[in-house]
C-alpha cells in the first residue's frame, strides 16, 4: 500500500498549509507515466520543484544551527541566514513562473508540483470538483512551460 503523510508547507504566500503526500513517487510522475501529462509539462513542474527547493522556500527537513556557539564559545542572539545568489536567482524564477502561470492556477500548481500532494487531495482541499484540477493543471503548467522556455 501506498505511503502517504501529512505535511506542513508554506505556500507561495508563506502561509502554512497541510498537504498529504505520496512518499513514493511524484504526483507530477504518477501522471505522466499513465500518460495523463505530457513531457513538456513534466519537465516544467519539475523545473518549477526545483527552483522552489533551491529558493530555500520547502521544509525544512534538516538541523539548524543558527543558535550555535561562536566566538570563543560565547552565544549570540542567531543571525538570519544570507540568501546566495543561486537562492535568489531561483526565488526570481519561482516567482515570475507562479506569475506566469496566472491568476487562479498558483494553488494547485504549488500543492501538485511543489508540495506533492496528489491531484485528488489538493481539488478536495481546494473544494475543486473531482477532474477540475487537471485541467487546471495543465493549463498552468502550459504557462510555466512557456515561461521557462521548454520546448
Amino acid at each position: 500500500m501506498a505511503s502517504h503523510v501529512q505535511q506542513m508547507i508554506e505556500d507561495p504566500d508563506g502561509v502554512r498549509q497541510a498537504v498529504l503526500v505520496h512518499m513514493g513517487e511524484s504526483p507530477l510522475a504518477w501522471l505522466r507515466a499513465r500518460g495523463r501529462l505530457s513531457e513538456r509539462h513534466f519537465i516544467a513542474g519539475d523545473m518549477l520543484r526545483n527552483d522552489w527547493e533551491r529558493a530555500g522556500l520547502g521544509a525544512r527537513v534538516t538541523m539548524r544551527w543558527d543558535a550555535a556557539a561562536r566566538d570563543g564559545g560565547r552565544r549570540g542572539p542567531a543571525r538570519p541566514a544570507d540568501p546566495t545568489l543561486a537562492q535568489m536567482a531561483a526565488r526570481e524564477r519561482f516567482n515570475g513562473a507562479i506569475r506566469a502561470a496566472g491568476p487562479g492556477m498558483a494553488d494547485i500548481l504549488w500543492r501538485v508540483a511543489c508540495a506533492g500532494e496528489g491531484l485528488a487531495a489538493a481539488e478536495k482541499a481546494l473544494c475543486w470538483p473531482s477532474r477540475a484540477g487537471k485541467l487546471v493543471l495543465t493549463l498552468a503548467l502550459d504557462r510555466v512551460a512557456d515561461w521557462y522556455r521548454v520546448p
